[in-house]
């Protein structure tokens, strides 16, 4: 079984179905040709890291790792009080070592450590500047993540939201549509236009809501990641694109919900 996942399907190992392809006695697969049972055998050993299998466990770590990182650079712009200057540069060098990691048919974590230490400056610097304004908003807009987080999971685990191909194309052209958006609205915003959030009324609450739940719904694509990587025996290198792509998404949900709560507390 494929993932319908578009990270995973750049994956090779998750197009072959990685070293758990087999069946159940060892044995290949009944319409594998002579060519490729000989090709099969030229091929070297795999090694005891490309040969264990990605588990739900190494995903949970992988993704602690990350996200501790990006907490620690959050931490560090946050006391430092970097400004948002910087802060802007660091969002821009986070967005594209994002594409490389994603965009990457080879695991990258390395990669994936310097977005996270990027990223948590951008975060830590913007959450910083939202709590000038509101205070307390950023334990209600990390409370929110979290409670978005394990509704979206209830509602996976439960089957009231699963993954399928209509699902994630429909996913998929709404983050992009969102994507162009929201660098036009910032295009409008830098160079002296009126941004959407700047306005009052129900417009701004409206667009800070549904990219809220955009980003909530892409969660539903991070957990049939890791599922079909589980259930497909990925080797387990491959769950730092899993972890990854949690981490990204969380970051992502986090903050839409600090915006929408500046939006909905602008009177304070």
């Amino acid at each position: 079984m494929q993932s319908k996942n578009p990270v995973f399907a750049r994956s090779n190992e998750f197009k072959n179905g990685g070293y758990a392809t087999f069946g159940p006695a060892g044995t290949a697969p009944a319409d594998a040709s002579a060519s490729t049972l000989e090709d099969w055998y030229r091929k070297p050993s795999a090694t005891p890291v490309q040969s264990r299998r990605m588990t739900l466990d190494d995903v949970v770590v992988r993704t602690a790792m990350l996200g501790g990182v990006l907490a620690l650079g959050a931490a560090g712009a946050w006391f430092a009080n970097v400004g948002l200057g910087l802060a802007i540069g660091a969002a821009l060098v986070g967005f594209v070592l994002a594409m490389w990691a994603q965009l990457s048919k080879k695991v990258r974590p390395g990669v994936m450590f310097a977005y996270a230490a990027v990223e948590g400056v951008f975060v830590g610097a913007i959450s910083h500047a939202y709590s000038t304004f509101y205070d307390g908003i950023v334990g209600q807009a990390v409370l929110g993540t979290l409670g978005a987080f394990a509704a979206m999971l209830l509602a996976y685990k439960t089957g009231i939201i699963r993954n399928s191909p209509k699902f994630t194309k429909v996913l998929t052209i709404a983050g992009l549509g969102y994507l162009v958006f929201a660098l036009v609205n910032l295009g409008f915003a830098v160079f002296g236009g009126t941004s959407v959030y700047s306005g009052g009324g129900l417009l701004p609450i409206l667009v800070s809501g549904f990219g809220v739940v955009l980003a909530s719904l892409f969660l539903v694509l991070d957990f049939d990641y890791v599922e079909q990587g589980v259930r497909n025996g990925l080797p387990v290198n491959e769950s730092w694109r899993a972890a990854f792509g949690l981490v990204v998404t969380l970051v992502w949900l986090y903050l839409e919900i600090l915006r929408l709560i500046a939006i909905l507390r602008g009177d304070d």
